[in-house]
């Protein structure tokens, strides 16, 4: 059985895309939760982390850490994680990839805070071009690839769907204002039973951090 190593669900973007993987997937683990306060400098995570973050997979005591690398090995065991089509998977992978290392801006601007629901407000030009390109990349992987009633990026569930999961987390937190293709994907996400699942879990954590918390705070203050 896998042990998977993640940080408060009401605040750990990254730990959210491989969980979310094995609930969906059905892949039995023992989840694990560390504190993501001070993370850089916590000796205890270095233990358990090569990087000293979470997510952490161990695979019998063999550490695999990076969200997308967690995801990668996933898939190798498991095919389906990806799409079938050659052209549909490499573009999964591409989005997945820029995902990873991308949207600085609208991270910054929007920490992860699953306990709030803010008013939102306009977003500075540098946040709303990472708005502009996640749009733009949904809108293309639901137009080109997407067919039947699945309602997910490449129609079935993918590893695509658990690296954006946390900006639909961001949209909805932030009152993101999304054009109706764009709209109909969150809404889908957040109905996603292993995502209600994560919520509920992050709204009856008790350990708070007052510095994510003003920060989102300061974005665009409680509804």
């Amino acid at each position: 059985m896998y042990d998977l190593y993640l940080g408060n669900k009401n605040y750990s973007s990254w730990s959210l895309r491989p969980w979310l993987l094995l609930k969906h997937f059905g892949i039995p683990f023992r989840e694990h939760m560390e504190s993501v306060d001070g993370r850089d400098n916590n000796p205890h995570l270095r233990a358990i982390s090569g990087n000293g973050r979470v997510p952490c997979l161990h695979v019998d005591g063999f550490q695999i850490w990076e969200s997308i690398a967690i995801a990668e090995y996933l898939a190798e065991r498991e095919p389906r994680m990806w799409p079938a089509d050659p052209l549909a998977r490499a573009r999964a992978r591409s989005i997945s990839a820029e995902m990873h290392a991308g949207f600085a801006q609208l991270r910054t601007a929007m920490p992860m805070n699953l306990k709030f629901k803010l008013k939102g407000k306009p977003a500075a030009p540098e946040v709303q071009r990472d708005i502009d390109r996640v749009v733009a990349i949904w809108e293309e992987a639901r137009g080109l690839f997407a067919t039947g009633h699945d309602p997910y990026l490449f129609g079935h569930f993918s590893v695509a769907d658990a690296m954006f999961a946390p900006v639909v987390w961001r949209f909805h937190i932030y009152n993101v204002p999304l054009p109706p293709v764009a709209a109909a994907y969150r809404d889908a996400l957040l109905a996603h039973p292993a995502m209600i699942e994560w919520y509920e879990a992050a709204l009856k954590e008790t350990e708070a951090h007052a510095h994510y918390d003003k920060l989102a705070e300061e974005y665009g203050g409680a509804r």
